[in-house]
């Protein structure tokens, strides 16, 4: 168990508190990581870039000029590839770039990840996190107390909590995501992960040794 400060919504630590072991200290294996990024990013891709080929563009097949007598080379239509407006001769066609990594391998990388911004002082653990309504303002104040004015945020919230939300949205170098919805792209973008203690208790049910 590793002992990490909680803060307040002003930026006072109030308590201490102990973390699992088996989710924030073990070891970081950054191959697993980046395999576990690049499925994400992978999977991302809708894969529908597409070229028309010489078959598909929508041209005369008229024969363009005589086949003999003006010097030039034969050709039988426009649509061929080295006129404008011809077919492309290659380039992308539909396709999926998904790929598959075991739930076991990707919950393994998520550890990884939390277990390395532990290392980095990246987390940011607060006791409670909400507001009576959405104000910009306020969350940039308190984001400003628990992680610095310079830093960029991803904040955890345990539920949904569209004051939160909606709060965060508005700030241009900060994102909220409920917890469940953890993504190994989102951990590594931000400079700091502000995680609520309702967060932090979703966190150990979902990505603890025994789930």
């Amino acid at each position: 168990m590793m002992k990490v400060s909680v803060l307040n919504t002003s930026g006072k630590e109030v308590k201490k508190i102990d973390l699992p072991a088996d989710i924030f200290e073990v070891e970081i294996n950054t191959g697993l990581m980046h395999q576990a990024y690049v499925r994400q990013m992978a999977n991302a891709r809708l894969g529908t870039h597409k070229v028309q080929r010489r078959g598909e563009v929508s041209r005369t097949s008229a024969k363009w000029y005589r086949q003999k007598g003006t010097g030039r080379a034969r050709h039988g239509s426009r649509d061929a590839t080295q006129f404008v407006g011809g077919g492309r001769p290659k380039g992308p066609v539909p396709h999926k770039y998904t790929k598959d990594m075991p739930r076991k391998m990707r919950q393994q990388a998520l550890r990884c990840a939390l277990s390395a911004l532990l290392r980095d002082n990246q987390l940011v653990f607060v006791e409670g996190l909400s507001l009576d309504a959405p104000k910009t303002k306020e969350m940039r104040q308190i984001l400003d107390a628990v992680v610095g004015k310079d830093n960029s945020a991803l904040v955890l919230v345990a539920e949904r909590n569209l004051n939160v939300e909606s709060s965060v949205h508005n700030l241009a170098n900060a994102h909220v995501i409920r917890v469940n919805y953890l993504n190994i792209r989102d951990l590594l973008k931000y400079d700091r992960v502000v995680v609520p203690l309702d967060a932090l208790e979703v966190i150990k049910s979902l990505w603890g040794q025994a789930s």
